[in-house]
């Protein structure tokens, strides 16, 4: 084998370990693209879903402050009722 041969055969393996690390490279570009779109998605959704238990957490505190306002009113209307005379359950 001359070396011009040789010289064309190293270039053609040249070439093709040129292609697979390309190929491989972009693979792993690829990869990575999808790991930071599935990062972004979660993080989205787990703020949205902070959002959401913020706004729960808020309607049960309105909802603690209306039972304990009932609880006063029904302790005022059962002294009334006493006062007045009736008998409690």
């Amino acid at each position: 084998m001359d070396a011009t041969t040789f010289g064309g055969l190293l270039g053609a393996f040249g070439g093709l370990a040129a292609a697979v690390v390309a190929f491989v490279g972009k693979r792993g570009e690829n990869a990575l693209n999808g790991y930071s779109s599935l990062t972004d998605n979660l993080q989205e959704e787990r703020d949205r879903l902070d959002r959401q238990v913020a706004e729960k957490n808020a309607a049960l505190a309105e909802l603690a402050a209306q039972r304990a306002a009932d609880q006063v009113e029904i302790a005022r209307l059962r002294g009334l009722v006493i006062r007045l005379g009736g008998d409690l359950p």
